[in-house]
């Protein structure tokens, strides 16, 4: 994650027409132009072929855009929200050309830029892929989403990031928005002056906790290892903290409450037959990031961490889907890495299509190196 400190902002997108400034506000401008963007409902038919398809909308996805859209293709990009996981700070120092910008800053900035250039955005959840044939001759492809809604296109490119991993246990989904939570930039204001439990592991449940301590009356750290694991001296802050406890050797076997969080249920590691109940007002989940490619399994090929295998050109195993960004078996994983193969995957999408259409493909979209 780019960014640093503990003053990282989140801005989490609540419903497909809403948003909820983060703690502190960014230019109000910024936020009026979100705002209005994602109270604008899709005017295309989504039955007309498109050029491209691209599914998310942060760093990867947008620059995507942007690059497709220049090239005159009729873009399309489907997303749940804008920004991604650069929400999560407010403070990025390693984006070339800025000494400072936010996250949320930065990727207004790309979706201001890409829409310019002609890009459409559709505000849903891409849920499965069909490739769209007529007899013998593939068309393309059918991206069906959430709603039920289907979208032709000649091609594809996938940019849909990692999302939080899930606890797993009973409870967890019905008590989500209400007491489970995965940011705690976002949510952390929400359970000022009350009692909080993380659970996760290593460096991420420590700065959670570090975030939370300042908020709530009570921040207790779920871990089924015997002693704290991350850096060191944020372990030893958190220690010394009177509000901060660590309770070692559990995990949580179920969230429990009527409208909302009540209580965790916990198992010792140790002796899975002790279990014990913990008050809380509210469960912050840390497990870490996973890349939710089950719906293109069957179309493109997969690493044993289920990201996306990609080659040089940001294309995958099959023609006409391309990958760019966190959900690539790429390593790095920031922000301008994902811009970056956002714009590879573009390009190479462009040409694809300049082929299927019987054109010469691009060889240079800055300048022409003549040999000496």
């Amino acid at each position: 994650m780019d960014g640093q400190g503990q003053g990282r902002q989140k801005v989490r997108l609540l419903d497909y027409f809403r948003i909820r400034p983060p703690a502190v506000n960014p230019d109000r401008a910024i936020i009026n132009r979100f705002e209005q963007n994602r109270s604008m409902s899709s005017s295309s038919n989504s039955l007309e072929k498109n050029d491209i398809i691209i599914i998310g909308g942060a760093s990867a996805g947008l620059s995507a855009a942007l690059y497709a859209s220049r090239q005159g293709l009729k873009t399309v990009l489907i997303t749940k929200d804008i920004g991604g996981q650069a929400l999560l700070t407010d403070n990025i120092e390693n984006y070339p050309a800025f000494e400072h910008i936010g996250g949320f800053e930065l990727m207004s900035r790309l979706e201001r830029q890409a829409r310019v250039f002609g890009t459409e955005f559709i505000y849903e959840e891409g849920t499965s892929i069909v490739e769209d044939s007529d007899h013998q001759h593939t068309k393309g492809f059918i991206m069906k989403t959430s709603t039920n809604k289907e979208y032709s296109t000649l091609a594809i490119i996938l940019a849909f990031g990692k999302t939080p991993r899930d606890l797993d246990v009973p409870g967890e989904q019905g008590f989500k928005g209400k007491g489970v939570s995965y940011c705690a930039v976002c949510d952390g204001p929400l359970f000022k002056h009350k009692s909080l439990a993380v659970v996760g592991i290593g460096d991420p449940l420590l700065d959670t906790a570090l975030l939370l301590k300042g908020m709530a009356s009570k921040v207790y750290l779920i871990q089924r290892t015997n002693t704290p694991v991350g850096a060191k001296d944020t372990i030893r802050l958190l220690q010394n903290e009177k509000n901060v406890s660590f309770i070692y050797n559990s995990v949580v076997k179920r969230i429990n409450g009527t409208s909302k969080v009540d209580s965790i249920t916990l198992i010792d590691t140790k002796n899975k037959s002790k279990e014990s109940e913990l008050v809380i007002d509210g469960v912050f989940v840390e497990m870490g990031y996973i890349a939710k490619t089950d719906f293109v399994k069957n179309l493109v090929q997969l690493n044993s961490n289920n990201e996306i295998i990609v080659d040089k050109y940001c294309a995958t195993s099959k023609h006409g889907i391309f990958a760019a960004g966190d959900v690539t078996d790429v390593p790095y994983k920031q922000a301008v890495i994902s811009a970056a193969q956002g714009s590879i995957a573009a390009l190479s999408a462009y040409n694809y299509l300049q082929k299927l259409k019987g054109k010469p493909p691009i060889k240079s979209d800055w300048r022409t190196t003549i040999k000496k």
